[in-house]
């Protein structure tokens, strides 16, 4: 998902001063109402739709860094807005602490699942990257916009859309929990729309149960024998791609134990696991 292609230099704002979290919401709605993709749309209605998805719960999700978003019945188009505050303001940030970095997202209302893809791939591009720092250090509005493209275009383009082409069950096996929500954020971000999540135990589960065998794999059951087996679909012309974004999250494969990935060829596929 090319996000870079959101985001205006005019959406991109140096050390605001807007003092509290109402001001730098409807700084937000000011720009994005001046823009063409919200043409017939007042600034008051983006505020009070970015007003009611921080009463569902704070958008500053800790590390001096807030991402407000809302859907905009009317949109024509996602809109990225960025801006940064030197002295911090007061968020009802999830760590309590003041918020340097705001990137706002808004989209069409309609577009649900093209809405979590975008806020994936900001998420994602944040906490991989040195981007928020960048962002943070930029002295100008225009330093702002270069970082942001900087780190989020792509080197080459998207492959077609997975109904287009031949599908491949991807199957994932980790015994990490973090590892569980990194791979489902980075399958959010890469297009895939919906996976299946099953409870598994290894065979270590039972063994250790036997006392021929406790003393040597008991020590085993509290982190390896537990664990989640995630199942995709995924484009066959992109399944290497993703297994390797996988791999960027846990480690290469043939080197680490407590994850696997199997892909297989399937014969006949119908129907959707989309979340929506």
């Amino acid at each position: 998902m090319n996000i870079y292609e959101y985001l205006q230099e005019d959406s991109c704002m140096n050390n605001i001063k807007a003092k509290d979290k109402e001001g730098v919401l409807r700084l937000f709605a000011d720009r994005a109402a001046a823009d063409g993709r919200f043409t017939g749309i007042s600034s008051e209605t983006i505020y009070q739709k970015l007003a009611e998805r921080e009463e569902q719960g704070s958008t500053g999700f800790g590390n001096g860094i807030a991402i407000p978003h809302a859907r905009v019945e009317g949109a024509k188009d996602f809109y990225l807005g960025i801006a940064t505050s030197g002295r911090g303001i007061y968020f009802d940030a999830v760590d309590k602490k003041r918020v340097h970095l705001f990137i706002c997202i808004l989209g069409p209302e309609e577009q649900v699942s093209e809405h979590l893809q975008v806020l994936a791939a900001v998420s994602r591009a944040l906490a991989h990257t040195g981007l928020a720092r960048e962002l943070t250090s930029a002295k100008s509005d225009r330093a702002i916009y270069e970082s942001f493209v900087r780190h989020t275009s792509p080197e080459k383009e998207e492959a077609e859309k997975a109904e287009q082409e031949e599908q491949q069950l991807l199957t994932v096996v980790v015994y990490f929990e973090d590892y569980l929500h990194q791979i489902l954020e980075y399958f959010i971000e890469s297009g895939i729309e919906g996976a299946t999540i099953v409870d598994a135990v290894g065979m270590g589960q039972y063994i250790s149960n036997i006392p021929l065998f406790a003393e040597f794999i008991g020590f085993l059951r509290e982190n390896r024998n537990a664990g989640k087996v995630i199942m995709a679909m995924v484009p066959k012309s992109r399944s290497q791609e993703i297994i390797q974004g996988i791999e960027g999250i846990t480690g290469s494969f043939e080197h680490r134990e407590g994850a696997m990935v199997m892909l297989q060829d399937v014969a006949l596929v119908r129907g959707s696991m989309k979340m929506f």
